[in-house]
């Protein structure tokens, strides 16, 4: 068959993967100028490697995207350095991303609700029966099993953070996923994730992928003829891993019921300030620092990737990313650059009292309006089918990877099983 791909995020070039080494003819359309999706990255002249745009590092569990790069023989550039995650408490920054660490940290004060808090995460470790949890919310459900203090102390902030004015409605089936597959210990990929990214689009070349980059997608017809600014050319198949909203706008034959579905799923936007440092932001070598936005922080995460890879790779430079989900009609989506890194330099201030805004060497500012799923109650009753009622036409995106959260990981999951949907029908 000939086969469209829409979108060379990890899921399309995953998907594009498989059809392709079953026989099929697979033509990939790509908006930007780059494949990689939320993953890609950039590079300056004097760096070795690229810094990514938004997705920053794997964890250890991530089995499908770390076993696609074994089955493409690039394993040995897989990476796994220690980094040090802190959280915040009355002003200080504690460690904490091992069980002694966890142990010693005093924002969950001591006796009764450090014992609640290890009972809540042995049992979402070790349960696989999620769907009971989507039945009810994160904050019900911490509340009554881990208690107010310690719900109120470690995952509300990340709640409010993360998804805004939607905090109370996620489901607990997405606490759980988040829990019960990620590990402490993180990886990363040889001359980053662009250099990855860039390897796999060349091997899928080398396979007869037709990719074409810069070549926004405008209309998608009953009849499988994909538009885009190449013009007009037809497929026996189509698979679009887009947005939900995307793809709705791109197939408007599409049932009216299943146009509501698609604009019904909300979603957080993100956005991500990177900035060159002359020196290190944290002296402790921090890498991840959890940000609580109520103490009134204008970011949700500060990582400095320099305390995760050496500043060597990168010229000397030290690389700090300051990231933010928003909503998707937030003021932050059209202000200028140099208005957010005003905004960001003085958080940055209260990370480290010693900072100076002369530090700063250079800045970049990546922002999209789709990056994080909503999971409201019951939401697995809400997921589009990767069969779209169009015959030929499917979906895959990260809004159907729940209760897993969005990430490369997943990304390959859902492109692969996309491809093994096509192949089987």
């Amino acid at each position: 068959m000939k086969i469209a791909v829409i979108g060379a995020g990890y899921a399309g070039m995953a998907a594009a993967y498989d059809l392709i080494r079953a026989g099929h003819e697979v033509v990939l359309y790509e908006a930007g100028e780059k494949t990689g999706g939320l993953a890609q990255g950039f590079k300056e002249a004097h760096w070795d490697w690229s810094v990514e745009a938004y997705y920053h590092h794997w964890f250890a569990s991530d089995e499908y995207v770390l076993g696609l790069i074994e089955e493409l023989g690039l394993a040995d550039k897989v990476r796994f350095p220690r980094p040090y995650t802190v959280l915040y408490h009355k002003g200080e920054w504690y460690p904490f991303d091992s069980i002694f660490q966890a142990l010693k940290f005093p924002g969950l004060g001591w006796g009764i609700d450090k014992i609640r808090f290890g009972l809540v995460g042995l049992y979402l470790r070790l349960t696989e029966n999620w769907r009971p949890l989507e039945k009810t919310t994160v904050d019900a459900w911490m509340r009554k099993w881990a208690g107010d203090r310690v719900y109120e102390a470690m995952w509300e902030p990340m709640l409010k953070g993360k998804f805004g004015p939607h905090y109370q409605d996620v489901n607990m089936a997405w606490m759980w996923a988040r829990i019960h597959a990620r590990t402490s210990r993180l990886g990363t990929y040889e001359g980053g994730f662009q250099a990855f990214a860039d390897q796999f689009a060349d091997t899928l070349k080398d396979m007869g992928l037709v990719l074409h980059l810069s070549t926004p997608v405008s209309h998608i017809s009953q009849d499988l003829t994909v538009q885009s600014t190449r013009g007009e050319e037809a497929f026996e198949r189509v698979l679009v891993t887009t947005s939900p909203q995307l793809l709705s706008r791109l197939v408007p034959e599409l049932p009216d019921q299943y146009h509501q579905g698609l604009r019904g799923l909300k979603s957080m936007g993100a956005m991500v300030l990177t900035l060159s440092l002359e020196r290190q932001l944290s002296p402790q070598g921090y890498y991840w620092y959890n940000i609580p936005k109520e103490k009134g922080f204008p970011f949700l995460a500060v990582v400095e990737h320099t305390n995760f890879l050496s500043p060597d790779y990168f010229g000397g430079d030290h690389i700090v990313y300051c990231g933010d989900y928003l909503v998707p009609d937030h003021e932050y989506f059209d202000l200028p650059k140099e208005e957010i890194l005003s905004i960001y330099l003085q958080g940055l201030a209260r990370i480290n009292p010693d900072f100076d805004a002369n530090w700063v060497k250079n800045t970049w500012l990546y922002r999209t309006r789709y990056a994080q799923p909503v999971p409201e109650l019951n939401h697995s009753q809400n997921i589009p089918d990767l069969r779209t009622p169009l015959p030929g036409l499917y979906f895959a995106s990260m809004s159907q990877v729940y209760p897993w959260d969005r990430g490369t990981n997943f990304a390959v999951e859902i492109g692969r099983r996309a491809a093994d949907l096509i192949l089987s029908d």
